[in-house]
């Protein structure tokens, strides 16, 4: 899933994204137990479930060493993939979902209100990510960002034409010079709105026309480039030159071009989305106050 900017070090960690605990940190000999997790909030065990490569080396050890707690920690490839667990009866206590999910589990009352009177760090937050943040969040009850970013192109300078990327952004997606040579990210979000952008519509479009034409548009691109869906391998699958063009989040391009200096990104001249990932509780969390802790420690 998406790697991204870390919303409270922008300024230190400037670049296409940071990790969450990129820009140092203390020394993990210095870490030490600063209260009980048992005798605070009668318990003392978490499950996260976050995306894939989202969290420095580290983190979790810390926050146990810090709590005397035990965080079992679980990935998920894909919002939907989570929200499908979720459904099925997995109890978890901290999701990071994206924006869109975050609403969808909202409208359906599957989250709770965070204790964000306890918390500590709220104020390290960038202000106008949080207020980006009211866009599915609205009284900011509910959810703490975590990462933001955007989606673009990675493609290899020394075997995809820069004009094309240039003049065809999205669209160099259907070039037929580049069939079979395109990773593309396993996401119905993400692929609607690439289709959407294309044809010039608004990716939040409500148009029966307009989505009928966006499924054409994936409908034609799956039929003849012989796109390869892929979710976190293609990190690997670029780096290693294994395609040419790879639809990729700003942070996982990020990884791919400090490996790799013949790869390139791009955000495609007819726009794309800037989204937030976010931490949020479920309702049905066994040990909230330990989770709003845990929350409150990411900032």
């Amino acid at each position: 899933m998406r790697k991204l900017q870390n919303l409270t070090k922008l300024v230190l960690c400037a670049a296409l994204v940071a990790p969450l605990v990129g820009c140092g940190g203390d020394d993990e000999s210095a870490v030490k137990q600063v209260g009980d997790a048992k005798e605070m909030f009668g318990c003392n065990v978490i499950n996260v479930f976050n995306a894939g490569e989202y969290i420095g080396e580290g983190v979790i050890s810390d926050f146990e060493t810090m709590y005397n707690a035990k965080v079992n920690y679980d990935l998920f490839e894909s919002n939907e993939m989570m929200y499908t667990k979720l459904l099925g009866g997995s109890s978890y206590d901290v999701l990071v979902p994206s924006d869109y999910m975050i609403e969808q589990l909202l409208a359906e009352k599957m989250l709770q209100p965070l204790d964000k009177k306890s918390y500590e760090n709220l104020g390290l937050l960038n202000p106008s990510v949080v207020e980006s943040q009211k866009g599915f969040d609205p009284t900011l009850e509910y959810s703490v960002p975590y990462f933001w970013g955007n989606v673009g192109l990675v493609y290899n300078k020394t075997t995809v034409d820069e004009k094309d990327i240039e003049e065809e952004g999205w669209d160099i997606l259907k070039d037929p010079k580049y069939k079979g040579r395109i990773f593309f990210y396993d996401s119905q979000r993400d692929g609607f709105m690439i289709a959407f952008k294309a044809l010039g519509y608004s990716m939040n479009t409500n148009d029966p026309k307009q989505i009928q034409e966006a499924y054409e548009w994936l409908s034609e691109m799956n039929a003849t480039m012989e796109p390869a869906y892929v979710t976190d391998e293609v990190i690997d699958g670029m780096t290693n030159a294994e395609k040419d063009i790879a639809v990729m989040y700003s942070g996982d391009a990020t990884n791919v071009l400090t490996e790799n200096m013949d790869m390139s990104w791009v955000a495609p001249k007819q726009g794309t989305n800037v989204w937030i990932d976010a931490m949020v509780i479920p309702k049905n969390s066994n040990c909230p106050g330990l989770a709003n802790k845990f929350i409150d420690y990411i900032i």
